[in-house]
């Protein structure tokens, strides 16, 4: 019997196998809303010889990681940046094997997502997806709406840009005298906690397009990890980098 084998049959005598855990309290230093840019797919599939797909598929197996540790931390809501409004721009086929590994990823995890209590949520132009994808994402944010462990927003054909343009045109609505807290309930995820932390990986240092409105005032850590190989550990690194630092807010 492996030691895999052992933990596995531990795990279910004493029942922890069989239902999720409750969520940890936070740790005073844990942020209570995490983003992550999800970068570096393409360059870990190309340093090994492999289709820009197997990078997306063992991205997609870093996520799963990643998603638990962040429970298990204290995180209660985790943003991922899964497929950006500039993406159309890559290859067609690259473009086709995403989408259909987005179908494939919400019916084989969105089960074990829900059995964990991770509720699961979509922002973006979702209107732009073709039905069949449109259909997964219904059921997966209906099944799992009930749940409370970990709020997962899949940030899926988003710009920042596109959502502060759509908003502005819902916002125009609002009267006169509306403020900030009206135009923030008229963006995608109106109850997404703006991120005190964002992560992104692969080493690069930019944004690009994501959570701009809500991240005015996030704590950055740039990880030189390519996604695909990030893991709890690194997530861990990112979160005691966080709780190093002081948050102004402007103030001195």
């Amino acid at each position: 019997m492996t030691l895999l084998t052992r933990l596995r049959t531990a795990r279910t005598l004493l029942g922890l196998g069989s239902r999720p855990q409750p969520a940890p309290p936070p740790r005073p230093e844990t942020p209570t809303s995490v983003a992550i840019i999800m970068d570096g797919n393409g360059r870990w599939a190309r340093s090994r010889g492999l289709p820009v797909a197997a990078g997306h598929r063992a991205g997609a197996r870093a996520l799963k990681r990643v998603v638990r540790a962040a429970g298990d931390a204290g995180v209660r809501d985790l943003t991922v940046f899964s497929f950006s409004t500039e993406n159309w721009n890559r290859p067609p086929n690259e473009v086709e094997d995403l989408m259909g590994l987005f179908c494939e990823l919400i019916d084989r995890e969105v089960p074990e997502l829900h059995a964990e209590r991770v509720r699961i949520r979509f922002i973006g132009r979702l209107e732009d997806l073709d039905d069949e994808l449109l259909g997964k994402i219904a059921g997966a944010e209906a099944l799992t709406a009930r749940n409370d462990r970990l709020r997962l927003f899949i940030a899926m054909n988003y710009g920042g840009r596109a959502e502060i343009l759509d908003a502005a045109r819902r916002f125009a609505d609002c009267g006169p005298d509306a403020g900030e807290a009206e135009f923030a309930a008229c963006l995608y995820g109106p109850d997404l906690r703006d991120p005190e932390l964002i992560i992104r990986t692969s080493g690069e240092q930019r944004l690009s397009n994501f959570l701009l409105w809500q991240g005015a005032y996030s704590e950055l850590v740039f990880s030189p990890r390519l996604w695909p190989d990030f893991g709890p550990e690194d997530l861990d690194a990112a979160l005691r980098e966080y709780a190093g630092r002081q948050r102004r807010f402007g103030a001195r």
